[in-house]
C-alpha cells in the first residue's frame, strides 16, 4: 500500500496547484459507504453525507448499501430520502454481504470504484468504517486518511493526532480515490430529508467471487436490549469509571441514566474490569461522543478517554481525587465520594416521564 501521497502542512502558494485544484474540483464525485440496521441508515452514515457535501457545491454523492433481505430494501428507501445531497443509491444484495465483513465489503468497494471512478470515498469513523476502508484502500493502492474532523476543499483535511491534543492539517496529493473516515460528531446533520427520493440502482455482482469469505466468517453480534438512547448520538451521556469498583455498583450509573434519559458510557478500565460491555466504551479505542451534557463519575481522565469526549458541550466530573486530570477539561467539577453523590442525585431527580 502506497504511503507517500500524504503530506502535512504545505502552504497553498504554487500556481500550478491552484490550477490543478480548480480543474479537479469540477469532477468531484463521492461514494459514501453506509451502515444500516433494522431498515434504517445509521445517523453516523448520514453525517458522512453531510461531510461529503463540504467538498464542493458540484459534488455528486452516491450512497452504497450492502446486505440481503427485506431490511436492505427498507434501508435503501430510507437512504434515498435521508439527505437532500444524495444523488443516487447503490444496493448490493447478496448472501455473501449479509454481514458487514471487511473482506467482502472491500471487494465490493473495489468493484464499484472501478465502475464509477469516484474522486472520493467516505465512511464514518466507527468500527464499520475503520474495518472496511483500510482494506479497500489497500486493494485500490491508495493511502486513506482517518478521523477527519474538518474539510477545506477537495484535498485538504484536518484530523487529530496525539490522542486529540493536536490537530494536523493534511493534504492529499495521491491518485483517486481519496479515501476518508470522518468523525460524525464533527459533522452534525443540518439538512432535512430529501423532498423527492433519489433513484435506487442494483449493483452488478456477477463477477463477485466465492473466495471473498475464505479468510473470515460471521460468528454473532451482541447488543444490549435497552430503550436508552444510542451512545454515539445521545444528548446526555452518563459515564462510569474504575472508581465504581464493581459491576453491581455500576448499576447506579444505569439508574441515573434512566432518570435523565441518557446513554450509558464507560472508561476502558471499567470495561476491562468487566463492569460493562465494551460496546459502551468511550475513548480513543471506543466511541467518540459529543453530547450536550457529559457526566463522568469515578473517571480519572486518562488521555485516551478524554480524546473520546472532549468535544462535549458541557462536562461535569465527580471524583474524590482533586488532582484527577478529568477536572482539567471539566466545566463543572465536584470533589467528593460518588457513592454519596449519586444516591443523593437519584433522590432529588424526578422520575422520567
Amino acid at each position: 500500500m502506497a504511503m507517500g501521497p500524504i503530506l502535512r502542512n504545505i502552504q497553498l502558494h504554487k500556481p500550478w496547484f491552484s490550477l490543478h485544484h480548480s480543474s479537479a474540483s469540477r469532477f468531484i464525485s463521492t461514494l459514501v459507504l453506509a451502515e444500516h440496521e433494522s431498515g434504517q441508515i445509521k445517523s453516523s452514515s448520514i453525517s458522512s453525507v453531510e461531510a461529503a457535501k463540504s467538498l464542493s457545491e458540484d459534488n455528486t454523492i452516491s450512497v452504497l448499501l450492502a446486505g440481503s433481505g427485506p431490511s436492505l430494501q427498507e434501508a435503501a428507501t430510507h437512504a434515498a430520502s435521508c439527505h437532500p445531497s444524495v444523488s443516487q443509491v447503490f444496493v448490493a444484495e447478496s448472501d455473501k454481504l449479509k454481514y458487514p465483513l471487511a473482506e467482502a465489503w472491500a471487494k465490493l468497494v473495489e468493484s464499484v470504484q472501478k465502475t464509477g471512478g469516484y474522486s472520493h470515498i467516505f465512511a464514518a469513523s466507527g468500527s464499520f468504517g475503520k474495518n472496511i476502508l483500510p482494506r479497500a484502500a489497500a486493494l485500490l493502492d491508495v493511502s486513506p486518511i482517518t478521523d477527519v474532523t474538518a474539510i477545506y476543499g477537495c484535498h485538504q483535511f484536518v484530523r487529530p493526532i496525539y490522542a486529540g491534543n493536536a490537530l494536523c492539517t493534511v493534504r492529499y496529493t495521491g491518485e483517486s480515490p481519496c479515501m476518508l473516515t470522518v468523525r460524525s460528531t464533527s459533522f452534525p446533520i443540518t439538512s432535512g430529508a430529501r423532498a423527492n427520493a433519489a433513484p435506487i440502482h442494483q449493483v452488478d455482482l456477477s463477477t463477485f467471487g466465492e473466495d471473498v469469505l475464505d479468510k473470515s466468517r460471521y460468528v454473532n453480534q451482541s447488543s444490549q436490549d435497552t430503550e436508552r438512547p444510542d451512545l454515539g448520538n445521545a444528548r446526555i451521556v452518563v459515564t462510569g469509571g474504575r472508581g465504581l469498583k464493581s459491576a453491581e455498583n455500576f448499576k447506579m450509573i444505569e439508574e441515573l441514566a434512566e432518570k435523565l434519559g441518557a446513554a450509558v458510557g464507560a472508561t476502558r478500565a471499567a470495561v476491562d474490569a468487566g463492569f460493562i460491555p465494551n460496546e459502551l466504551q468511550v475513548g480513543q479505542t471506543g466511541k467518540i461522543v459529543a453530547p450536550e451534557l457529559y457526566m463522568a463519575f469515578g473517571v480519572s481522565g486518562a488521555i485516551q478517554h478524554i480524546a473520546g469526549m472532549r468535544d462535549s458541550k458541557v462536562i461535569v466530573a465527580v471524583n474524590k481525587d482533586s488532582d484527577a486530570p478529568i477536572f482539567q477539561v471539566a466545566d463543572y467539577g465536584l470533589v467528593g465520594d460518588l457513592f454519596e453523590i449519586i444516591p443523593e442525585l437519584l433522590e432529588k431527580l424526578p422520575e422520567k416521564k
